[in-house]
Order: structure tokens, then C-alpha cells, then sequence
């Protein structure tokens, strides 16, 4: 079981990245697909899932800048980040976890099946 994120870095606030994750080792389809981001001096925060439907789901602090998508021929979940605010800094790691029929928005990593090394995004001028 692996999940490989990338497409971190530093941008300027109001600019935009695309974070992918890669998964292998299970069955992807039949996932649930998170995005969990740690911030410094604050505990995780769940920011965005898709559930194996594709319905989407989104916290308050990004619903309406960023974009969850998944692609299941590639085994890949998306999160597309614009109108980037120093707030967004953090690492973000992607989680998967066996559907259950409802998308389990979770912080911490034991309620996931899998969960990814991170990727850091620096939102700074």
C-alpha cells in the first residue's frame, strides 16, 4: 500500500498549485481519497475527500479555491489549490480509506488505510 504526493512548493499568495497522489498496492476504486494538511503550530486539518462516486467534499477554510478530482484508470487523486493564502502553508498528505458508503472526514492517520509521506506547499511573497 503507497500513496506518493507531489507538486508542492513555494508560491505567492493568490497563486495556484496542483497537488497529485499516485496510489498503488490496493484497490484505488474502491477508495475513499483524502487530503490532510498540516499546518505549522496547529494540528492536522482535513481539507478536502472524494468518495469512490466522485461526490466531493470540501472544509470551509477551501470550499471555493480548491478542486478535489480523481482519475481511476491512473490510480490518482488531484487537489487543485488557487487564490493560495499564507494560511494554506503546510505539508499535505493524501489518505485513503475503504469506502463505507459515506466519506469519513478524518484527521487522524490510524483511521486511514493509507496514507502518503507528504508534499509542502509555501504560500509566502
Amino acid at each position: 500500500v503507497q500513496l506518493v504526493e507531489s507538486g508542492g512548493g513555494l508560491v505567492q499568495p493568490g497563486g495556484s498549485l496542483r497537488l497529485s497522489c499516485e496510489a498503488s498496492g490496493f484497490e484505488f476504486a474502491k477508495y475513499d481519497m483524502n487530503w490532510v494538511r498540516q499546518t505549522p503550530g496547529k494540528g492536522p486539518e482535513w481539507v478536502s475527500g472524494i468518495d469512490r462516486r466522485a461526490e466531493t467534499y470540501y472544509s470551509n477554510s477551501v470550499k471555493g479555491r480548491f478542486t478535489i478530482s480523481r482519475d481511476n484508470d491512473q490510480n490518482t487523486v488531484y487537489l487543485q489549490m488557487d487564490s493560495l493564502t499564507p494560511e494554506d502553508t503546510g505539508v499535505y498528505h493524501c489518505a485513503g480509506r475503504r469506502s463505507i458508503g459515506t466519506l469519513v472526514a478524518a484527521t487522524e492517520q490510524n483511521l486511514y488505510h493509507a496514507w502518503g509521506q507528504g508534499t509542502q506547499v509555501t504560500v509566502s511573497s
